[in-house]
């Protein structure tokens, strides 16, 4: 059955209309129950019944329970943030080798981490449009493909040419997937595990860096570019094997693939009749197009979500973490750290740990809770930072006192990345995916995400030039950004745990 056959006038659009709201790709309906909606009719109608009936039977004993099923889902997106995560560490441990290789120049090389970014910028911009009309596991398929190619590109690589081609092909695969993600995982996640569930992205995300680094010390990097391919080659075939998110099938009418996705997600013995009305409700009383004005984003209940949103992203990036861990490694160096490709494995390490612990505690403490202790800590841990730096500068480099400083700068790094993890890091993209109205999803989130990445570039760009300007200078600069977060979270963001989507988001009306 087509999907313009299925939808038919559920909310009385005409055809044409129809035709361009609905998706051009779906998959995953492995699960659908019996002959009812699938394709076919007379010997081939039952057999494909009957292969339903056992395929359902045999799925039914193993998703069973809530937790198992959506936790499964979120396993396989999460190779999509792995990915984000070994793209950004990639360049860390195979600079030297690259240079020499190819003959770049530090310059040349710089281009070629920043392109990502540039990338990045453009799959943000796509991101919502994409995953509006052709469905949240559609885009993370399409994000695939061009990481896959830009990994083999980077592999073969003779010039500068081919990796700055695959670096940009990269970014736009993770800029879509650093939306379309954490959006999925909220929309399919039961409202008591939503918190940790979504964490799993930023967890994937610093489990993909550490394994770029670790890696990165064994293996050439030509090798570690065709390693970088594996995540998404996996990707591709599990999102098969997943259901589509039930609010987007709402949202695009198919109501029936709607409740069965949610019995999926809910297990075969749950009742899911109060969650898909509430979740058929929303859908209804919100706008009939999929599209809405940017003059529409002014009023309330689209301004303070998406404020919210903007806002908690951009200080994500303007606390300076992509400075911190870029240049982690002359810090090290600084502290007297022989091996800073070791140690700067041993800060990822901590990322990994810091931020699964985060994921333990979300839906047991709280978005909020965690947010104004990750903030205060990076506050008070780059303080330190900066303060030591600036001392630094009245001793000699052989005094005792000097190398005290160096140490102290260094615990306040660690204790920064620690604190980072705790809330900031992850927390962010959770909200996002949370306080936003379904019907302004593709646009907001689109340009939230974008305002992420554009700042990350710029924070990037510009770490060198402040902190050959003055490092204590810039290290006060992402101080008292990382102060003016927690007075953002303190007097804006509100609590979303325990509460369904569409609980928070008519919240906002």
């Amino acid at each position: 059955m087509s999907f313009r056959e299925e939808s038919g006038s559920e909310d009385g659009r005409s055809s044409s209309a129809a035709d361009l709201k609905k998706p051009f790709l779906h998959t995953g309906s492995w699960y659908r129950m019996g002959g009812g909606g699938v394709g076919g009719s007379g010997v081939m109608g039952s057999r494909q019944s009957s292969l339903m009936d056992k395929m359902m039977m045999s799925s039914a004993a193993v998703i069973k329970d809530t937790a198992i099923s959506a936790f499964l889902c979120t396993m396989i997106v999460a190779l999509g943030p792995i990915q984000f995560g070994f793209t950004g560490g990639y360049s860390s441990p195979t600079q030297s080798a690259i240079i020499s290789d190819l003959g770049l120049s530090i310059s040349e090389f710089s281009i070629f981490g920043s392109l990502s970014n540039v990338g990045a910028m453009v799959g943000a911009i796509a991101s919502g449009q994409i995953s509006e009309y052709i469905g949240r596991k559609g885009s993370l398929m399409i994000a695939s493909i061009p990481n896959i190619i830009g990994w083999l590109a980077i592999s073969f690589a003779k010039d500068s040419s081919f990796l700055y081609m695959g670096r940009l092909l990269e970014g736009f695969g993770v800029g879509v997937i650093s939306y379309v993600v954490p959006v999925y995982i909220a929309e399919i996640a039961p409202q008591n595990m939503r918190g940790a569930l979504g964490s799993v992205n930023q967890l994937s995300v610093t489990i993909g860096i550490l394994l770029a680094y670790v890696l990165g010390m064994f293996v050439p990097w030509r090798v570690l570019a065709v390693i970088g391919i594996l995540p998404c080659t996996i990707l591709i075939p599990g999102l098969f094997f997943i259901p589509e998110s039930p609010r987007w099938l709402a949202k695009m009418g198919l109501f029936e693939d709607a409740e069965l996705s949610l019995q999926v997600l809910r297990g075969f013995e749950t009742d899911i009749t109060a969650e898909i009305n509430e979740i058929k409700r929303a859908v209804q009383s919100s706008s009939k197009r999929t599209t809405i004005r940017f003059a529409e984003l002014k009023l309330k209940r689209y301004r303070v979500p998406l404020t919210l949103g903007i806002g908690l992203l951009v200080l994500q990036q303007l606390s300076g973490i992509n400075a911190v861990l870029f240049y982690a490694s002359s810090i090290f160096k600084t502290a007297g750290l022989t091996n800073s490709d070791l140690a700067t494995c041993g800060l990822g390490a901590i990322q990994v740990v810091a931020t699964g612990i985060t994921t333990w505690l979300l839906d047991k403490a709280g978005r909020r809770i965690l947010l104004i202790i990750s903030t205060a800590g990076m506050s008070l841990s780059l303080l330190l930072v900066a303060v030591a730096f600036f001392m630094e500068g009245s001793y000699s480099e052989s005094s005792n006192l000097y190398h005290i400083l160096s140490i102290l700068s260094l615990v306040g790094l660690v204790a920064f990345v620690i604190s980072f993890s705790l809330g900031l890091g992850a927390i962010p993209w959770i909200i996002m995916s949370e306080i936003l109205p379904v019907n302004i999803k593709s646009l907001a989130g689109s340009v939230a995400t974008l305002a992420n990445w554009l700042t990350s570039f710029a924070i990037t760009m510009t770490a060198n030039l402040l902190l050959t300007w003055s490092s204590g200078g810039t290290f006060t600069f992402y101080m008292l950004v990382s102060a003016f977060s927690l007075v953002f979270v303190v007097l804006w963001v509100p609590e979303t745990k325990g509460r369904t989507l569409e609980e928070i988001q008519w919240s906002f009306r």
